[in-house]
Order: C-alpha cells, then sequence, then structure tokens
C-alpha cells in the first residue's frame, strides 16, 4: 500500500482508504463479515477509516473503535461526521446554521460519537453536509477550535454535497478547513474545475469518495438491478438513473483492458489524481479489501486511458432522488 500526504495535517495517509458507509446502509450486511473485512484492509496497510454518526446512528463508528483497539501497535487515523441537526441530506441554499449545525449540538454529537466509539478522540471530524454562506456565522468555527483545544480531534473537515463541488471552494479558501470530502470519479470530474485547485493551493487534504457512482462503476448493474427497500441505493438507483447510469458504464466497457475489472480501472483513474490523498471505496468483503487494495500497488492507469476515459465525464445536477 502506498502512502500519501493528507495536507497540511502532515499524515500519512494510505491512497486506498476504508468507507464504512456501506457496513450499514445496504442490505445483505454482515457486521461479523464487515468486521473480518476491515482487520483485513488493516493486515493490508489500509490505515484511513471515515465513518459517521449516520452510519447506523453509531454502529459504524463503533466497529472503528473496536478496530482500533484490536489493533492497539498500528497507526489508524480515525474519520467521522456529525450529522445536521435538521436530518437532512443534502443541505439547500437557505438552511442556517441553527438549522443544522448549532454550536450546542456541536458538542453533544461530538461526546456522542467519541462514547459510541469508546475513543478519547477522533483524527478528523467532519460536517456531514455543508453550505459556504455558514462562513458568515463563525459561531460553528469557535465551538469546533474549543472542542479541539480539548483534545477530542485534530483535524475539521466538510463533506460536500453530491454534485455540488463548487459549494466548499470559499471554505478552502478561507482557511478555516483541514480536509474536505468530495465526490470524485470518472463520471464526476468536476471538482478539479475549482474545488482541487484551492485544496491544493491551500495545503487541505483531499478525500475521494464514491469512487465507483454508488456501484454503477463496478459495472455489475443492470437495468433490471433492483434493491430491497431497506437499502439506501432502492431510492438513489430510480429508473431515470439506472437505466442513464448503466448506459454510461457500458460505454466504458470497450476502453477496458483485457482482463481488468472496471472497478480496478475506476479506482486507478482517481490515483492518477495527485491531489487526491486518500480514496474511501466501500468494502463490506475480504474479496472487496483484496481487489481494491492491491489497486495502490497497481498504480494509475496509462496515460492514454486517462485520456480516454476523461472523455466520460458527466456532468450532473442534484435532483430529488440524488440525496
Amino acid at each position: 500500500m502506498k502512502l500519501r500526504r493528507f495536507g497540511r495535517l502532515g499524515w500519512q495517509v494510505s491512497e486506498i482508504g476504508y468507507g464504512m458507509w456501506g457496513a450499514v446502509a445496504w442490505s445483505g450486511g454482515d457486521r461479523g463479515a464487515v468486521s473480518t473485512s476491515l482487520q483485513r484492509a488493516v493486515d493490508l496497510g489500509c490505515n484511513f477509516f471515515d465513518t459517521a454518526y449516520a452510519y447506523g446512528d453509531g454502529a459504524s463508528e463503533s466497529l472503528l473503535g473496536a478496530l482500533v483497539r484490536a489493533n492497539p501497535r498500528t497507526r489508524l487515523y480515525t474519520a467521522t461526521k456529525i450529522p445536521p441537526k435538521s436530518r437532512r441530506w443534502p443541505s439547500r441554499r437557505g438552511d442556517t446554521l441553527d438549522d443544522s449545525y448549532p454550536p450546542d449540538y456541536i458538542e453533544a454529537q461530538v461526546r456522542l460519537s467519541l462514547k459510541n466509539a469508546g475513543l478519547p478522540s477522533f483524527d478528523l471530524i467532519q460536517f456531514h453536509t455543508w453550505e459556504d454562506a455558514w462562513l458568515q456565522d463563525r459561531r460553528w468555527l469557535d465551538k469546533l477550535h474549543a472542542l479541539r483545544s480539548e483534545g477530542l480531534f485534530t483535524g475539521i473537515g466538510i463533506s460536500i454535497n453530491r454534485w455540488e463541488p463548487w459549494n466548499g471552494v470559499e471554505a478552502v479558501r478561507a482557511g478555516v478547513v483541514d480536509a474536505v470530502q468530495v465526490i470524485y470519479n470518472i463520471f464526476d470530474q468536476n471538482p478539479e474545475d475549482q474545488l482541487f485547485p484551492a485544496c491544493a493551493a491551500h495545503d487541505v487534504g483531499v478525500i475521494a469518495r464514491v469512487p465507483f457512482d454508488e456501484g454503477t462503476l463496478t459495472g455489475t448493474l443492470t437495468k433490471q438491478t433492483r434493491f430491497p427497500p431497506d437499502d439506501w441505493r432502492s431510492t438513489y438507483f430510480v429508473r431515470e438513473n439506472l437505466e442513464a447510469s448503466v448506459d454510461r458504464a457500458e460505454a466504458l466497457r470497450p476502453l477496458l483492458p483485457a482482463n481488468t475489472p472496471m472497478a480496478e480501472v475506476a479506482l486507478r483513474f482517481i490515483l492518477a489524481n495527485p491531489t487526491v490523498a486518500t480514496i474511501i471505496a466501500g468494502m463490506r468483503t475480504p474479496g472487496h479489501v483484496e481487489a481494491n487494495i492491491a489497486c495502490s500497488d497497481r498504480g494509475p492507469v496509462p496515460e492514454a486511458l486517462q485520456q480516454a476515459l476523461r472523455a466520460h465525464r458527466w456532468d450532473r445536477a442534484p435532483t430529488r432522488w440524488s440525496q
């Protein structure tokens, strides 16, 4: 596993990280299997783990805490997210700080997440939604600075709404965040326009999320794919999105090198961007872990393939099903 510097925080993190959302938010999950997968990731050199309170109301945080305690001699970087008080994803224009992250709520949620994990501190605390307009109300930042002074966490980050990478550029430029988490993949290349240059200029760590476009870029979905009602993907892959996504994925197949899975190409496309510090891939089985981490050894896709894939950029705007 290759390591990359995580912005001005200076951490050396695995370029393939572990995104823990699918462990509890998608159907068919088995806590025992997930725990086995988490440990396999550690054994193979993964050291960055991203979770959130919203992933099972603390269940995923509990899994992460158990993993840290099971590996006392290994430096693991822990990141979690504070859910908006409104429980509304994504945030909307006009949402106020008091709607989403009032100071007393921030403190209560940070302490609750630490209790869930059974850890004295996290490496990174992130807001699970973000509006650049909140920069005008510094109460959130004052509260986070006070909590950080207690040693409850080290870095401050934001997770940017789906398909709105522009809505975070001002936070980066203002110098108030150490990390940004954003959707970035073969289809969603628009963070390169404004966000990535700002992060590079201000030495902000970039976490690339949704590398497989919620599964589309694994190449396993078809227009007949259906998800159980308790699986978040059942609300995301509505017919109009599923059909368009499958068509886009199928258009990539002629570009894939022989015997190379689409998922591998998806990760190695992201690895070609030096601004990205880590990619938080969802991994629910040891097989997923082994396949994804192997991409680090293989390195970025060749330049010719990289350029061919860039032509498949897909600019999208938030809609009713894209929470």
